[in-house]
């Protein structure tokens, strides 16, 4: 009986939602039904009493039934309909009607302190502002919309910018736009992308290479001519000329004999050519009269006489292209000596507008320390610098010594050479002046220490003089001047990148030097 009333009431219950739901026009809310409990990490551990028995997890729309017990709407909801209607705890009698919400355990556990699920993120919050929370984390995982990869938040625009397979690229050389991924395949048949002939090496672009091999390329293997007529032979393309120079008499045989076979399986068969050297003029004792030649004989005839007129054009063809290559390398060098000196003159001009202040920009700095750890020597000149226009030509040295050198092992070493200039019939000799050498610190604040050290130029010298090569081998600084491990005290090397500055003074400006109250260190001497 009691099962029966239960089994009515359910149905009943039922209707009763059916009929609700379609009188709103709303679906049922099964969804809400179908949800287990809060499945996150509470601080402090979540209390038994806030538990839900089924799915052992914090209660989320918390009823209870009238036996006492508390349950999540949807785990209770979806054990009456799968198991029966009874209490899953005590068994007893349990209808959907029956359940009613439990609004305080609801209050209590969204008031609860909860951590935010999401690797990496330490925030607390209570559990009613975890949602929002989350949809906000920069830790939350989130798809990207190119490759559909599960990512953190605060890293999907690095992913979607350097790493994603399918980041939008584009081809250098036919601004084509693809994903990353297929750049690759791409490249190898992009048809403006350059790609060395694999025979003469030259670079051209990818749509040209057909032509080139047909036509241009020298060293391209190519056939004899002849091939037609049985010649076997393959060569460079350069060499098909003196190829066909060299072999002239073998290939016209060897159209004769093709010529002789056609005339054995013609009606009338041509006895002159049996056992006779083939020549060009040949034909011209043929008497057309008696025979009545196959066509294709004739056929024959008219290729040997386009054959050898095409011999001779090409020759003239060769030998003008010979002249003209021979004019072209003429120019060419021209062109490379006048380039040369203009590039001297662009370097001499800009050196000219230092003025006596020159800053040296050295790259790749770790593969020359990598280099002193190895005990390969580590020398290096700056380009030249003048003083002013007109001024005095120097430049600098730059010497890493070796860890076993004596005395200086590991040190930096910086000298000042004079040069060749333009300007050095007009000057006085020797040198005079007043030299600051500077390591530059790179630091972005504003309290940079510069590593410096300023010296006096000393007459009586070689260094000093007037130099009578272009580089004076002697040169005057410091053995001393910086040790390597003083490099990682500032930012001294950025980028890989070491500055050296040289600020000179001639005789005419030291007063303005001893005004800023610099006092010259002894130098370690000429080197």
């Amino acid at each position: 009986c009691c099962a029966a009333m239960a089994s009515a009431c359910s149905v009943g219950a039922k209707e009763d939602s059916v009929s609700v739901s379609s009188g709103t026009g709303n679906p049922p809310s099964s969804f809400t039904e179908e949800t287990q409990g809060y499945d996150v990490e509470f601080d402090p551990p979540l209390e038994s009493k806030y538990e839900c028995p089924i799915c052992l997890m914090a209660l989320r729309e918390a009823v209870q039934t009238p036996c006492g017990h508390r349950f999540c709407k949807g785990c209770i909801v979806k054990s009456i309909r799968d198991a029966g209607h009874k209490c899953p705890v005590d068994n007893e009698i349990l209808l959907e009607n029956q359940l009613f919400p439990d609004n305080f355990a609801k209050r209590e556990i969204l008031s609860l302190t909860v951590k935010c699920p999401n690797k990496g993120c330490c925030m607390k919050m209570e559990l009613r502002h975890l949602e929002d929370h989350q949809s906000h984390c920069d830790f939350s995982t989130v798809e990207c919309p190119q490759c559909q990869g599960a990512f953190q938040k605060n890293h999907l625009k690095e992913h979607m910018t350097q790493e994603c397979p399918r980041r939008q690229v584009c081809c250098p050389n036919c601004a084509t736009s693809m994903a990353y991924e297929d750049k690759e395949l791409h490249d190898q048949t992009c048809p403006l992308a350059n790609v060395f002939c694999e025979y003469c090496n030259t670079m051209l672009i990818r749509q040209q290479m057909p032509n080139h091999y047909d036509n241009d390329c020298p060293t391209a293997p190519v056939p004899c001519f002849y091939s037609a007529f049985g010649c076997p032979e393959k060569m460079q393309r350069n060499e098909l000329a003196r190829h066909m120079q060299e072999f002239t008499q073998v290939h016209m045989r060897m159209m004769a004999q093709s010529f002789q076979n056609i005339s054995v399986t013609a009606t009338n068969p041509v006895p002159f050519i049996n056992g006779l050297p083939f020549e060009p003029a040949l034909f011209s004792h043929v008497s057309h009269a008696p025979y009545n030649c196959n066509p294709e004989v004739e056929n024959f005839k008219e290729t040997i006489q386009q054959l050898e007129g095409r011999l001779v054009r090409q020759d003239h063809q060769i030998r003008e292209l010979i002249a003209k290559m021979e004019t072209q390398n003429v120019h060419m060098a021209e062109l490379k000596r006048t380039i040369r000196n203009l590039e001297g003159k662009i370097t001499e001009m800009e050196a000219q507008q230092c003025n006596g202040i020159y800053i040296w920009k050295i790259e790749n700095f770790s593969g020359l320390q990598k280099a002193q750890k190895e005990e390969r020597p580590v020398v290096m000149h700056s380009p030249g610098f003048y003083t002013g226009k007109p001024g005095y030509k120097l430049c600098l040295r730059l010497h890493i010594q070796l860890p076993n050198a004596q005395r200086c092992a590991n040190f930096i070493s910086l000298f000042v050479h004079t040069m060749q200039g333009e300007y050095d019939s007009h000057l006085p000799w020797p040198f005079q002046g007043t030299i600051r050498l500077s390591i530059l610190d790179q630091s972005e604040g504003p309290e940079r220490q510069n590593h410096e050290e300023v010296m006096e130029a000393k007459p009586e010298l070689l260094a000093f003089q007037r130099p009578t090569i272009h580089r004076n081998p002697k040169g005057f600084g410091y053995v001393t001047f910086m040790h390597l491990q003083n490099l990682e005290q500032r930012t001294f090397v950025k980028d890989d990148t070491l500055l050296v500055r040289c600020e000179v003074l001639t005789r005419l400006d030291l007063n303005s030097l001893r005004r800023e109250g610099f006092q010259a260190r002894s130098t370690d001497g000429a080197a």
